[in-house]
């Protein structure tokens, strides 16, 4: 097997949903998750907050803190994940409660050093 890293960008905003909407994500994330769990690929993850990210560029080191029009450009959590292959892994992702918000996940296989 390898593995995989999902990055989540959009989706819900926490920020300005309604608690009980928030709870029911969250509970619809979770169910998601220990599916992964049980089925045995899932690796760990966790959820970033939507504060500003600041970012380190280039040969000059150059700080830019991100201030950002569009919450979906932003990372908004993580999960690493096992898969036979990037197919797997597309099929693992496909049931994620990110879409159900128009969210994205971005799929990478980790490179081994």
């Amino acid at each position: 097997m390898k593995d995989y890293v999902l990055l989540f960008r959009g989706g819900l905003d926490f920020t300005k949903a309604q608690p009980q909407e928030v709870q029911e994500v969250i509970l619809k994330w979770k169910s998601w998750v220990e599916d992964l769990a049980k089925k045995g690929v899932y690796n760990g993850g966790e959820r970033l907050t939507r504060n500003d990210a600041t970012v380190v560029s280039g040969y000059a080191k150059q700080v830019f803190s991100g201030a950002y029009k569009d919450g979906g450009e932003i990372v908004g959590g993580y999960i690493s994940m096992k898969a036979d292959n990037i197919e797997g892994a597309v099929e693992l992702a496909k049931g994620c409660p990110i879409f159900n918000f128009d969210g994205v996940v971005e799929i990478r296989e980790v490179a081994k050093m």
